[in-house]
């Protein structure tokens, strides 16, 4: 796990390309899966990265963690979870802090510093991206 905010982007960014991945079986459940909607699956794939089990009790941990986590800042910053990066960066870290990975004031550096970098963050990602699909 990463052990600084600077080195959480490359982690992020292969953690969205993973999520990304999820986008074309979208139509198998009837449904459009866009950049945005990667926010929701960050509770999986925190688990998945963290290699931890993928319980009913640990999916409920973070996934909870990062739905009142949402609802508490949604109408303080609404500009993170107008960015599909930032907002599943912000869904990514909110599922770290529910699994007692990181503590409420380590997400809020991370997100500090992925707000002032959101440019790197948005580099880091696109470069994933386009290694993979090549």
């Amino acid at each position: 796990m990463p052990h600084s905010p600077d080195k959480w982007i490359n982690e992020i960014a292969e953690a969205y390309y993973d999520a990304y991945e999820a986008k074309p079986f979208g139509i198998f459940v009837g449904q459009k899966i866009t950049d945005k909607d990667l926010f929701h699956i960050t509770p999986s794939i925190c688990l998945k990265f963290r290699g931890i089990e993928r319980t009913e009790v640990n999916v409920d941990r973070a996934t909870e963690a990062m739905l009142s986590s949402y609802a508490a800042t949604a109408d303080q910053d609404e500009d993170i979870f107008a960015n599909p990066h930032l907002a599943f960066s912000f869904g990514y870290l909110a599922s770290h802090y529910g699994m007692g990975l990181l503590t409420e004031d380590e997400v809020r550096e991370i997100m500090v510093y992925l707000e002032d970098n959101r440019i790197e963050l948005k580099k880091a990602i696109e470069k994933k991206i386009k290694k993979k699909k090549d």
